[in-house]
C-alpha cells in the first residue's frame, strides 16, 4: 500500500514539476518576445530618423546640384550673349570693309578707264606722230614707227647711261667715306700700347740669404728647379730678385709661382721642388680657365664648351710678334663687333669668329698643319656652329671668303695687328727660332723632356733612361746639334746637353 501510494505521489509531483516547467517556459518566452518588440521598434525609430537625415541631405544636395546647373547655364547663356555681340560686330566689321573694299574697286576700275583711254590717246599721238615724220621724210609708216622707237630708245639710253655713272660714282665716294669711318673709329677706340712680359720673369725674394737655398749643395735645388719647370734661374748681384727665362710664357708663369710658393714654404730641396711645380702647375690651369671666361664674358660669346675655353685661355700664355694672341682675339671681337653693327652683319657671328680665330695656335706645336687647318678641326669638334668657322677660317686667305662676316675678321684681324705698338718682329721670330729648337730635338725617339735656355743658346734634352744608354745619349747630342745646324739659322753657336738620370724608389711602410 505504502509502495502505491509512493509511486502516486512520485507521478503526481512529476506531473506538479512538468506543468510548473511548461507554466515557466510560457512566461519566459512572453517575456522574450516583448523585449523583441521593443527592439524592433526601437530600430523602426531609428531608420525612420535615418530616413530624414537622408532625404534631408538628399534634398539639400539636390538644391546645391540645382544651383549649380542654373549658374552654370547662367554662365552659358552669357558666354553665348557675348559670342553673339562679337558676331554681330564681326558681321558689321565686314560689312563696312566690304562696302570700303567696293568703294576702292569702283576707283580702281575708274582709274584702269582712265589709264586705259590715256594709252589710246597715247598711241595715237605716237601713230600720228609717225605719219606726219613720214610725210616729212617721205617714209612708209612701219619705217617710221621704226625709227621713232629708236630715237626713243637712244634718248632714254644716253639718259640712263649718264644717271648710272653718277650714281655710281656718287655711290663709290660714299662708301669709301663711310669705310673709313668705320675704321677709323675702330683703330681710334682701341688704339692702345701692348706691354707685353716676353723674355725674362722677375721674382721679387725677402732677402739675399735666399738664394743660396735656391741654389742648394752643389747646385742640385736649382738643378732640380731647372729641370722640372724647363726655365733658366739667373741668380746674380742684383739685390732682392731672381730672374726667370724662358721663351714659353707657360713655362715661366708656372716656374714664377713655384718658386714664390717655396721662398714662403722655406723647404728648398729637390722633393719639394717638384711637388710646389706639380701645384704651380695645377694652378697656372686654372688662371687659364679664368682667363677664357673673362674673355668670353667680356666680348660676349658665350655658350662654349669648357674644353674649347681651356684651349682658349692657353692664348693668355701665347704671344704673336710681342703681342698677347689673347689680349689680340679679344681686341679683334670688339672691332669685329663694331663693323658688323654698322654693316648690318651678324654681330655674334663676328665676334664669335675674331674671338676664336686664332685658337690653332694653342696648340700648334703639338698637332701638325696650320693654325688654321688645326682652329677649323678644333671648333668643329667642340660642334661650333658652321657659319663661325667660315668667319675664322679665312682670315689669313687660306680659304675663300663665304660670308660677309669673314670678311670683318680679316679685316679685324688686320686692324689689331697692323696698328702702331701692337706687335714687334724680332721678337716673334726669335720665340719660332727657340720653338723649333725644340720641336728638332723632341722629334727624337726617347726624349722625355726638352728645353731651350739661355736664350737659345743652350737646350737640355731629358732622355728615358730604360730606353737610351750613356753611349746612345752621347750620339744623340750629336745627332741634335748636326741636325739644327743643317735646319736652322743663329747666330754663335748652341750647346746641346743630353741628360739622362736614373732614379731608384722604393717605400718603407
Amino acid at each position: 500500500m505504502s509502495v502505491k501510494v509512493l509511486l502516486l505521489l512520485l507521478a503526481s509531483a512529476g506531473l506538479i514539476g512538468a506543468v510548473i516547467g511548461y507554466v515557466f517556459r510560457w512566461l519566459l518566452t512572453l517575456s522574450r518576445k516583448g523585449s523583441i518588440e521593443v527592439e524592433i521598434k526601437q530600430i523602426l525609430l531609428d531608420a525612420r530618423e535615418d530616413a530624414k537625415k537622408i532625404t534631408g541631405a538628399a534634398e539639400e544636395e539636390a538644391k546645391q546640384k540645382i544651383n549649380s546647373v542654373e549658374a552654370e547655364w547662367k554662365e552659358k547663356e552669357d558666354k553665348i550673349t557675348r559670342a553673339e555681340e562679337r558676331v554681330f560686330k564681326r558681321e558689321e566689321t565686314v560689312d563696312r570693309k566690304q562696302q570700303e573694299l567696293d568703294q576702292e574697286i569702283t576707283g580702281v576700275k575708274s582709274r584702269i578707264e582712265e589709264i586705259r583711254t590715256i594709252k589710246e590717246r597715247a598711241e595715237a599721238l605716237v601713230v600720228q606722230r609717225g605719219e606726219e615724220l613720214a610725210q616729212v621724210a617721205g617714209l612708209s609708216k612701219e619705217a617710221a614707227r621704226e625709227h621713232l622707237y629708236k630715237e626713243l630708245e637712244r634718248e632714254a639710253d644716253e639718259d640712263l647711261m649718264t644717271r648710272a655713272a653718277k650714281l655710281e660714282r656718287d655711290g663709290m665716294e660714299k662708301l669709301e667715306r663711310r669705310a673709313k669711318e668705320i675704321l677709323t673709329t675702330a683703330i681710334h677706340r682701341f688704339g692702345n700700347s701692348v706691354a707685353s712680359d716676353t723674355m725674362a720673369t722677375a721674382v721679387t725674394i725677402p732677402n739675399d740669404d735666399i738664394k743660396g737655398k735656391i741654389i742648394g749643395k752643389e747646385g742640385r735645388n736649382i738643378k732640380a728647379f731647372e729641370r722640372a719647370t724647363g726655365c733658366e734661374v739667373i741668380i746674380d748681384d742684383t739685390p732682392g730678385s731672381i730672374v726667370l727665362s724662358s721663351y714659353d710664357p707657360i713655362r715661366r708663369a708656372i716656374a714664377r709661382m713655384a718658386l714664390e710658393n717655396l721662398i714662403l714654404d722655406g723647404r728648398i730641396q729637390p722633393a719639394k721642388i717638384e711637388e710646389i711645380v706639380e701645384k704651380a702647375k695645377g694652378d697656372i690651369n686654372k688662371i687659364i680657365k679664368e682667363k677664357a671666361e673673362a674673355a668670353a664674358f667680356e666680348t660676349g660669346v658665350l655658350n662654349l664648351d669648357p674644353r674649347l675655353l681651356m684651349i682658349l685661355g692657353r692664348l693668355y700664355f701665347r704671344t704673336s710678334f710681342g703681342q698677347s694672341v689673347l689680349q689680340h682675339s679679344t681686341e679683334m671681337a670688339h672691332v669685329a663687333g663694331m663693323i658688323a653693327e654698322e654693316l648690318g652683319a651678324n654681330v655674334q657671328v663676328a665676334k664669335a669668329g675674331a674671338l676664336l680665330h686664332d685658337i690653332g695656335k694653342a696648340l700648334d706645336h703639338e698637332v701638325q698643319g696650320t693654325h688654321v687647318e688645326i682652329g677649323r678641326r678644333i671648333l668643329q669638334k667642340f660642334g661650333v656652329s658652321e657659319e663661325v668657322v667660315k668667319a675664322m677660317q679665312a682670315h689669313h686667305e687660306e680659304y675663300p671668303y663665304e660670308t660677309v662676316e669673314s670678311i670683318i675678321v680679316q679685316v679685324a684681324d688686320a686692324i689689331s695687328g697692323g696698328r702702331p705698338g701692337a706687335r714687334r718682329d724680332s721678337v716673334e721670330n726669335y720665340l719660332k727660332r727657340l720653338a723649333d729648337i725644340e720641336e728638332i730635338a723632341t722629334s727624337f725617339p726617347g726624349v722625355e723632356k726638352c728645353y731651350a735656355i739661355s736664350a737659345g743658346r743652350e737646350v737640355r734634352v731629358f732622355v728615358k733612361p730604360e730606353e737610351m744608354s750613356d753611349f746612345a745619349a752621347r750620339e744623340l747630342a750629336r745627332n741634335i746639334a748636326l741636325r739644327i745646324e743643317s735646319e736652322l739659322k743663329y747666330p754663335g753657336e748652341i750647346k746641346v746637353t743630353v741628360i739622362r738620370e736614373t732614379r731608384a724608389i722604393e717605400f718603407a711602410r
